[in-house]
């Protein structure tokens, strides 16, 4: 579940730039400082090896050794490169190490990280780190989480300095970002609701920082909603579907049992875990409790709409003649390399093989994560509750890109599913980072 997605801006710069001094002055000079929501109880006694075990559990339901590893390299000692239209972020090193990491940091510095967007010297955080949603933490499990940071070994690693791109490099342009578009603030329980839907609106909303991914973004980089509706994710050639709409990912006609069965293990009846959301489960959610994994089921239901319309139709400027062929070559190519494991109706086998037919994934407006997965194979991810996965191949080795935009036409288009046609443009953008 993770960050921000920039897209292209092709504008005139000097333009741009004298916009933004004079709105910045505007803002310095006419607008008071956010103030930092507080709470309002008083934190009691604390053991410091049940806080630890609490911010190392914490720690996981944030997914915090997900972004501050990079391959190859110790956990939690940074150098992840995160590729986005504003430049290339490198993730800072978040071990005790005095030297390269947080070990001269206290409590109320990494509070202020968190709840701030604010480094321990004052300096204004980017976005790319979603304090935009970390801002919902309370200081008591911040506090848990900085007691178990500050137990790891130190690790001394001298991380690259990020490479953002002009103007963006010019942090002074962040009190104007901010100022649009961050509001400080712990989670707020919505007194309307039970204790439950509480917890998992905490946990989706907060640590989890779910609508990093599952948004879409304004030119400026900024959430457009606070919905999860949907967006494609930073530093990673993937669509993150929509929480709502039971078009795409929406839970409304899910049991709660089959939510909380799919974010734990990866799989379910209905639906398999791939790409982003598959390391997701494999490196957080499947160490949530039972109860916390639970309680996101019951909040992501709430939000999940009963849409009846508004399914993708075909959308061709292709004669009816052509149309036809062309999905007859990809139901040829579907029966001779896909049918042995996805049935000949598009059936899948339950817990095994997903089903293609009304699978929502295969169907929903954008194509992007279907063709990547016939692109590349993959597994969903290896978990407690599945620890063997059934994987695909990759098939870019076999196909021309013509031929993976037939067969995904085809399986958008067979068995009752209804869908745009792909073309080998739309399989050529597909590639990239695979992250």
């Amino acid at each position: 579940m993770k960050r921000l997605i920039i897209t292209s801006v092709t504008r005139d710069w000097p333009f741009v730039i004298l916009f933004f001094i004079g709105i910045l002055l505007i803002l310095l000079l006419a607008t008071k400082p956010v103030i930092a929501d507080t709470l309002t109880e008083e934190p009691g006694p604390v053991d410091p090896e049940l806080q630890r075990e609490r911010g190392a559990y914490l720690a996981r339901a944030g997914n915090c050794m997900g972004c501050h590893t990079a391959k190859g390299s110790p956990p939690f000692a940074g150098g992840r490169r995160l590729s986005t239209s504003f430049g290339i972020f490198v993730t800072p090193n978040i071990t005790p190490d005095k030297r390269t990491g947080i070990g001269d940091w206290d409590e109320d510095d990494f509070w202020q990280a968190l709840h701030e967007g604010k480094s321990r010297d004052g300096r204004l955080l980017y976005p790319a780190f979603p304090y935009t949603e970390y801002t919902k933490v309370t200081r008591q499990d911040a506090d848990a989480i900085f007691a178990y940071l500050r137990s790891l070994q130190p690790i001394s690693q001298l991380n690259p300095p990020s490479d953002i791109h002009f103007p963006y490099d010019f942090r002074p342009l962040l009190y104007i970002w901010r100022a649009l578009y961050f509001k400080e603030g712990v989670y707020e329980p919505d007194r309307s609701k039970d204790e439950e839907w509480n917890r998992g609106a905490y946990l989706v909303q907060g640590l989890g920082h779910c609508n990093a991914c599952h948004t879409s973004r304004n030119l400026l980089g900024a959430s457009r909603d606070e919905t999860l509706t949907g967006g494609q994710i930073m530093g990673a050639n993937w669509y993150a579907p929509s929480l709502t709409s039971r078009l795409e990912a929406g839970s409304h006609d899910w049991s709660i049992e089959e939510i909380a069965e799919l974010l734990a293990t990866g799989i379910s009846k209905s639906a398999v875990l791939s790409g982003p959301m598959g390391t997701v489960t494999r490196q957080s959610l499947q160490y949530l409790s039972q109860q916390d994994i639970r309680a996101m089921a019951v909040y992501l239901k709430s939000l999940a709409k009963n849409e009846t319309s508004g399914m993708s139709t075909i959308n061709t400027q292709i004669a009816p003649e052509d149309l036809r062929m062309y999905l007859q070559k990809g139901g040829k190519l579907y029966e001779r390399h896909c049918q042995d494991c996805h049935g000949a109706s598009g059936e899948g086998v339950a817990n095994i093989y997903p089903a293609l037919a009304g699978n929502r994934n295969v169907t929903m407006s954008s194509p992007l994560n279907t063709i990547r997965i016939v692109l590349n194979g993959g597994y969903p991810p290896a978990t407690t509750g599945n620890p063997r996965p059934y994987g695909m191949p990759p098939f870019q080795q076999i196909f021309r890109d013509g031929e993976i935009a037939q067969i995904v036409s085809y399986i958008r288009n067979a068995w009752g599913n209804r869908g745009s046609l792909v073309t080998p443009i739309d399989v050529d953008r597909s590639k990239g980072d695979s992250h």
